[in-house]
C-alpha cells in the first residue's frame, strides 16, 4: 500500500534522518538509491513517501545488512535489493533508467560496532577483521602481519591523522615478530601502551582503527567512484545526499560538489577555457544534526549532511 508524506519517522532514528528526507525531496513516483542500507531505517523513510508507482533500490556490501533488507522488504514489489559497493551502481541494470536521487550514509554503522566478532571496535574484543564484506578482500589481521612499517605508518598517517604512526608501525612490527595481533583488544592495548591513555575522553587507538578500517575497505577509493557513478544516473532535479563521519569523506565530498557547481578558479596565464556549464546545485550547505539529535545519539555528533541537485546532462 503506498505510503504518506506525513508517515511518521522509525522509532529509531538512523543519523539525520528528518534532515536527510528534506534533502533527497521524495516524490511518489520517484526512483532512489539507498546505497549503504544499514538497517534501513533512511530507506523505510523514502518507501514511506513513495506511491505505487516508486522505486526504492538498496545497496549495502555487508551479508547482514542484506539479510535484513530481505526480511523487511523481500516481499515489496516496489523494493530491489542488490549486494555490492555503492561503488559499482552502474553495473546494476535497475539504476540504468536513471534516479531521483541516492543516499550515501559512510562509514561503519552502529551495528557492525555492536558485533565484536566483526572486529570493527577497540571496545569489544574480536577477530581482528573490520572487513564491511567478510567474504572478499584481505582483513585487517592479515593485512597487518605482510604490510611493510612504512606502509602500516602511511596509511595511519593518510587515513587516521595519527601524528604518532611511524612509532605505532614500529610497534607493531615488533610485537608481530614475537606473535601475530589477531584479536581487536591486543592491537587497541598495543597502541594504548605506545600513546599513553591520555585523558580517557577518547580511546588512544580510536585513529588507528579507523585508518585500518578505511584502507581495509578501500571506503575512499569507493567514495570517489560512488560520487561520479551517482551523477551519471541522477536524472535532472535529482538530488545527491551524504552524510561523512570525518574530515576526508567530507572534504572528498566537499570537493566532488564543488567542481561541478562552480566554474575553476581563473588563471590569467592560461589560454581562457569555454565556458563552464554546473551540473550540480549545492543545497544549502554542510548540514549538521541538532543538539537534541547529539544527546540522544552521539554518533550524530561528527556527521555532516551534504546535498546536491543535478542541473543537467544527458538522462540516462
Amino acid at each position: 500500500m503506498a505510503g504518506s508524506r506525513e508517515a511518521a519517522p522509525p522509532s529509531h532514528l538512523p543519523v539525520m534522518w528528518a534532515q536527510v528526507m528534506e534533502g533527497l525531496r521524495v516524490r511518489r513516483d520517484g526512483r532512489y538509491l539507498d546505497g549503504t542500507f544499514g538497517r534501513g531505517g533512511h530507506a523505510r523513510g523514502v518507501l514511506d513517501r513513495l506511491g505505487p508507482e516508486g522505486r526504492l533500490l538498496v545497496m549495502d556490501k555487508d551479508p547482514e545488512a542484506i539479510a535484513t533488507a530481505r526480511a523487511l522488504f523481500g516481499a515489496e514489489p516496489r523494493v530491489a535489493i542488490r549486494r555490492g559497493s555503492f561503488a559499482d551502481l552502474v553495473a546494476w541494470e535497475e539504476t540504468a533508467p536513471g534516479l531521483d536521487g541516492v543516499l550515501l550514509d559512510l562509514g561503519v554503522s552502529s551495528p557492525q560496532l555492536d558485533v565484536a566478532d566483526r572486529g570493527f571496535s577497540f571496545a569489544k574484543d574480536g577477530p581482528l577483521d573490520m572487513r564491511m564484506d567478510p567474504d572478499g578482500g584481505e582483513s585487517a589481521a592479515d593485512w597487518l602481519a605482510r604490510a611493510s612499517e612504512r606502509e602500516i605508518a602511511d596509511v595511519l598517517w593518510q587515513y587516521g591523522e595519527e601524528r604518532h604512526s611511524r612509532r605505532i608501525a614500529r610497534a607493531i612490527v615488533a610485537r608481530r615478530g614475537q606473535a601475530p595481533i589477531t584479536r581487536t583488544a591486543e592491537l587497541a592495548e598495543l597502541v594504548a601502551s605506545v600513546l599513553g591513555r591520555g585523558d580517557g575522553r577518547i580511546h588512544p587507538a580510536t585513529r588507528t582503527f579507523q585508518a585500518i578500517r578505511i584502507h581495509v575497505n578501500r571506503e575512499l577509493d569507493d567514495l570517489r567512484r560512488g560520487l561520479d557513478a551517482a551523477l551519471s544516473r541522477l536524472r535532472p532535479g535529482g538530488r545527491l545526499a551524504v552524510i561523512s563521519f570525518h574530515s576526508l569523506e567530507d572534504r572528498i565530498v566537499k570537493q566532488f560538489i564543488a567542481r561541478h557547481a562552480r566554474p575553476p578558479a581563473g588563471n590569467r596565464r592560461m589560454p581562457a577555457q569555454q565556458s563552464f556549464v554546473p551540473d550540480l546545485l549545492e543545497v544549502g550547505g554542510a548540514q549538521r544534526a541538532t543538539e537534541q539529535e547529539t544527546a540522544d545519539n552521539p554518533r550524530a555528533r561528527s556527521a555532516v549532511l551534504r546535498v546536491a541537485e543535478k542541473l543537467s546532462g544527458v538522462r540516462p
